[in-house]
């Protein structure tokens, strides 16, 4: 017995799902920076006096001369859980805690120049499921993980106002891990499904593993400037950034079914004929689910957020920001296959997103700070396409957190984030055709609750 075409067809939805783990994206990183992170992210019009203004805005210059570092983690657990409508059975995510580094050095001259140096994970975190979840043959895990790598220059063109710029290098890699449906597959070329021969839906018989990464270019720009001497402004625009995976690799391992074949089946095997048997052949030497190599494309979307800091109050800063994230560009995705399975392009159909991020932070007389921040944030993903890979929803943020000096040049800052969700309706299956609708696809619920946890150290040398 053959797969045949069934068995390309296995392929193609399995690798479908690898540049479908992008919907990470719009579960974006901003926990860059632990000052940053206190404030609900708005830190564009007015950054905290640290060296992450290279990733928040280029052009803000550091506020004394010499060299400033900053490194530190953000801790991320994340939790999430799916409610199916027909069982009422709820089934648990299962997501490794995400750790995300930053790093900064930035140096000021006597001049008007500014050189810095920032490598920071913008875009990552990792959706996984157990393994009686029905929704693994969507994705059982969908890891997402890119790393940006920012030299910078920043340009003081007047006393108050100044530019900055530094080119991007990114690489991103990707990993997902999918069952495979047998009822889904064709018997032969012409014959029917193992569904239509009573193999029950949703029985695994394999089990594929994607691997793959690349690398991709990009910009970040920003302005900075003081209106008056009490508030100050600033915007920044990060770039699209595309990453061409030309050489992931997709690895298949049987999985048994347990299952055999009655009298007069239409395969015209004997009765009792385990299926597992007839199957091995297809992962052995020469099988349609021997290792493959596939190609396809990503893009990270082009980001402009603006905002205003006012320092009227005393020892306080109060900051402003709105963020925009062109997801919309995030139409549609290639999968071209180097052997025989069939080509795809996903449709995504992604809407832009805004978020509007208020913070606060106030410095005592000993150098200590106390910070705290909300904002709120669309979601990108429309209903038709909250799944396994990523339940994303509308979501608000609060924060609290401070920093305080060790030393008269080392400082120490630490965050907590909260991050609320309402819960959002999904699928757990794959979108076949255009034509459906989320009322159609959509059979169950989903939740996200996260905490997050930062710490950095702030040296100035």
């Amino acid at each position: 017995m053959t797969l045949h075409r069934g068995s390309r067809f296995v392929l193609t939805i399995g690798l479908l799902a690898l540049p479908a783990a992008a919907r990470a994206q719009a579960f974006g990183l901003n926990e860059i920076g632990t000052c940053a992170l206190n404030r609900a992210f708005a830190n564009t019009g007015a950054p905290c006096d640290d060296a992450s203004s290279i990733y928040w805005n280029p052009g803000a210059m550091p506020k004394t001369r010499g060299l400033s570092v900053l490194a530190g983690v953000a801790v991320i657990p994340l939790q999430g859980d799916f409610t199916q409508d027909t069982t009422f059975r709820q089934y648990d995510s299962d997501i490794p805690t995400a750790w995300v580094p930053h790093v900064f050095a930035n140096y000021l001259t006597g001049g008007r120049l500014a050189y810095g140096l920032g490598v920071y994970v913008p875009y990552g975190l990792t959706s996984q499921w157990g393994d009686d979840f029905p929704g693994r043959f969507a994705a059982k895990k969908a890891s997402l993980r890119t790393i940006y790598v920012q030299p910078n220059v920043s340009f003081r063109v007047t006393e108050g106002w100044s530019v900055g710029f530094g080119p991007v290098i990114g690489h991103s890699s990707v990993e997902l891990v999918q069952g495979v449906d047998l009822s889904q597959q064709r018997t032969s070329a012409t014959g029917p499904t193992f569904g239509q021969i009573g193999i029950p839906k949703r029985t695994e018989f394999a089990r594929a593993t994607l691997k793959g990464d690349a690398m991709g270019l990009g910009v970040n720009v920003g302005v900075h400037g003081r209106l008056t001497p009490t508030w100050e402004v600033g915007a920044r625009f990060l770039s699209q950034v595309h990453f061409d995976y030309d050489d992931a690799d997709a690895t298949f391992e049987q999985r048994s079914t347990g299952l055999v074949l009655a009298a007069n089946n239409p395969l015209g095997a004997p009765a009792g004929t385990p299926v597992d048997a007839l199957l091995a052949g297809q992962f052995a030497s020469g099988g349609a689910l021997t290792p493959q190599k596939v190609a396809t494309r990503i893009m990270h979307p082009a980001q402009v957020q603006v905002g205003v800091g006012y320092t009227g109050f005393h020892n306080t800063t109060v900051t402003l920001d709105y963020a925009w994230v062109g997801w919309k560009s995030f139409k549609e995705l290639p999968v071209d296959f180097a052997g025989g399975a069939t080509d795809r392009v996903l449709f995504e159909n992604y809407n832009n997103t805004s978020s509007i991020r208020l913070g606060v932070d106030h410095r005592f007389t000993n150098g200590a700070a106390l910070r705290g921040g909300f904002a709120a944030a669309a979601a990108a993903a429309p209903d038709v396409t909250v799944t396994p890979l990523l339940p994303e929803q509308d979501r608000t943020y609060g924060t609290i957190g401070g920093g305080y000096p060790i030393t008269s040049r080392l400082t120490i800052d630490g965050a907590y984030m909260k991050i609320f969700t309402p819960g959002r309706r999904g699928r757990i299956d794959e979108r076949t055709s255009l034509s459906q609708t989320a009322e159609q696809l959509n059979n169950g619920s989903y939740t996200l609750r996260a905490n997050i946890f930062s710490l950095s150290l702030k040296a100035s040398l």
